[in-house]
């Protein structure tokens, strides 16, 4: 048996950005900034930022677009994926995605509104994941009746 699970809570560094494929499906893409503190051998504080790359699909996509700003605190659920590719010069490159299958926003109405969201905003939403499928395909159609906000 093997876990690939990732659950990480931090803020979006830019608003999201959203394309479709060729078959009509929503693809979202933003980064979320993670921060850890802890003292350093000369006792000072000290703070490390990590940045991960997030992938959302589907109407979780749309819902993602039209929600979350640029400061958003988000937590999120989903699971480390490997991309490789060969870049213009001819490099190989690795990229680390997560691809999130379940989404909530935190904080208030006004950190909302101070991320630029809106003053409709809600205060926390969350996206169920699809049930799971072994062909990858699209989860069951979302709509808006099952947002529960």
């Amino acid at each position: 048996m093997s876990v690939n699970k990732v659950i990480l809570v931090g803020r979006l560094g830019r608003d999201p950005e959203t394309r479709y494929t060729s078959g009509g499906q929503a693809v979202c893409n933003f980064s979320i900034a993670t921060d850890e503190s802890y003292k350093d051998r000369n006792g000072e504080r000290q703070k490390r930022t990590e940045w991960h790359k997030i992938v959302v699909w589907g109407r979780q996509a749309e819902i993602a677009q039209q929600y979350l700003k640029k400061g958003s605190l988000v937590y999120l659920e989903g699971r480390i994926q490997t991309r490789e590719w060969t870049d213009r010069e001819g490099q190989k490159r690795t990229s680390f995605d997560i691809v999130a299958n379940n989404f909530r926003m935190l904080g208030g109405r006004a950190e909302a509104a101070a991320a630029g969201a809106g003053a409709g905003t809600p205060a926390a939403a969350e996206v169920e994941p699809p049930a799971p499928s072994d062909d990858h395909a699209p989860g069951p159609e979302i709509s808006d009746e099952d947002i529960p906000f």
